[in-house]
């Protein structure tokens, strides 16, 4: 038949769906899907290792046709470089969970769970309000590998710029211990406190 035109935003806008799920090509791989109920999701089909294979690369129209395209061409030039977009994505994906699953805050309230039990509870409710208070809302989602010295000292400052000396000194004895505790645990190489 005749050679396929690329996608416009008039033709994805005004796509209908019917019956069938339908298809509308862009080039290089990247296609509109437009599901019977309406929803239109961008996919890539390409070849790796022999096989042939298809990822989601958004929603229409969270992810534009500018952005579709730029996804598809990340994913070629990753597949150019002999790397699979979908095994990449996984690993990617993956490698997000591990360092949100060790952040600061849930290391440090792991640490806080396996030791305020020999505390009093007065103790106990000090040290995690001051984490809570004054550490947390600052290096609490960071993996806690990647926590600095610099870091934890711009927090530790922010306590001592409102008078608060004593409790700085407190918190950074706490981070230590965190700290401490995480090298133990293998999830971080130092402790930078």
């Amino acid at each position: 038949c005749c050679p396929q035109m690329p996608l416009s935003d008039t033709t994805i806008r005004t796509a209908k769906p019917s019956e069938k799920t339908q298809k509308l090509f862009d080039g290089g791989g990247l296609y509109l899907e437009v599901a019977p109920t309406g929803g239109k999701w961008w996919r890539l089909k390409y070849r790796f290792g022999g096989k042939e294979k298809r990822i989601s690369l958004g929603v229409y129209p969270d992810v534009s046709l500018k952005d579709a395209r730029d996804r598809r061409d990340n994913a070629r030039k990753l597949l150019a470089n002999v790397i699979d977009p979908g095994e990449n994505r996984k690993v990617q994906k993956s490698a997000k969970a591990e360092r949100a699953a060790n952040s600061f805050e849930t290391v440090a309230r792991e640490w806080f769970a396996k030791h305020s039990p020999g505390w009093a509870v007065s103790h106990a409710d000090k040290i995690i309000k001051r984490l809570e208070n004054d550490v947390f809302p600052w290096i609490g989602g960071k993996p806690i590998a990647e926590i600095t010295a610099p870091v934890l000292l711009t927090v530790l400052r922010r306590i001592e710029s409102r008078g608060a000396l004593d409790t700085a000194h407190r918190a950074q004895q706490n981070c230590g211990q965190v700290f401490r505790y995480a090298v133990a645990t293998g999830r971080a190489e130092r402790d930078p406190s």
